[in-house]
């Protein structure tokens, strides 16, 4: 499949304004969020493009300056799906758009790549995304984050042909059992990162925004309220840990984890590859 990669970025978030360019502290030195994102997207195998995609000067600035391709988009963009159809609208001629967001510097490239065989293996699916399964002490990152009042991640259900049933900000399913660290759960931590086929993304903006969507600020839901087939494709960490800069406090978590990377190159991208 012949597959772009768009990062969208906005500077106005609700709960962290100016997230994109926050600094992150790694074996490399510090780098912005969008910029790790963007190493993060460069290093997925087979992707023909890679472009940020942002309606705020400040972040094209700086991606440009990094190297990156940028795509203006409009003000309008409710959300990082809508930006999305927005670039594919503006780049026409590709099988699969992929969103990784530019809050998920930590995303393996073997996400992406699992992801777009999981949608190619599946025509019926309108959007494919990846789910991790939560070890125990992932999932006690995310019951502390609910504790603590903060919108951490977000985790997925689903069923047969791994066919979502739904996605929350709440922890779900519910489980009583205490888990060791490095146990298995049953709860999967969603993964920020969609696959789509070009004629869902381009009717999407056009739907309704719908009352589950609203409640959970879960852009993804609305194809599941329009009745859209929505493919869950389980990833395997491989010893890494993900984690999603949501908040203020995500930044520690994040630069921890860069520091105890096994390889001080891990994050490192490699020279040129913002121009495949």
């Amino acid at each position: 499949m012949k597959t772009l990669i768009a990062i969208p970025a906005r500077y106005g978030s609700t709960r962290y304004e100016g997230k994109p360019l926050v600094s992150l502290r790694g074996p490399d030195g510090d780098k912005t969020l969008i910029r790790r994102s963007w190493e993060a997207a460069c290093q997925v195998r087979g992707i023909d493009r890679v472009v940020v995609a942002t309606d705020d000067a400040r972040i094209a600035e700086h991606a440009a300056g990094f190297g990156a391709e940028v795509v203006m988009t409009s003000s309008q963009a409710r959300n990082g799906t809508e930006r999305c159809a927005e670039v594919a609208a503006l780049l026409p001629g590709y099988d699969a758009i992929v969103n990784l967001q530019g809050d998920a510097p930590l995303t393996p490239p073997w996400f992406v790549e699992d992801l777009l065989a999981g949608l190619a293996a599946d025509p019926q699916a309108d959007i494919a995304t990846p789910v991790l399964r939560c070890d125990g002490a992932a999932l006690a990152g995310l019951l502390d984050d609910r504790r603590a009042g903060r919108v951490g991640g977000t985790t997925a259900v689903f069923g047969a042909g791994h066919r979502a049933l739904y996605f929350s900000k709440e922890v779900i399913p519910f489980t009583a059992a205490a888990y060791s660290a490095d146990a298995e759960t049953p709860v999967f931590h969603h993964v920020g990162v969609y696959a789509y086929r070009p004629a869902a993304l381009a009717a999407y903006p056009a739907w309704p925004v719908g009352v589950l969507e609203v409640l959970e600020g879960l852009e993804q839901l609305r194809f599941l309220e329009q009745g859209r087939p929505v493919l869950c494709v389980p990833v395997e960490a491989r010893g890494r840990r993900f984690w999603e800069l949501n908040n203020p406090s995500d930044v520690a978590v994040i630069e921890s984890i860069l520091a105890s990377a096994a390889a001080p190159g891990a994050w490192a991208v490699a020279e040129g590859a913002g121009n495949r």
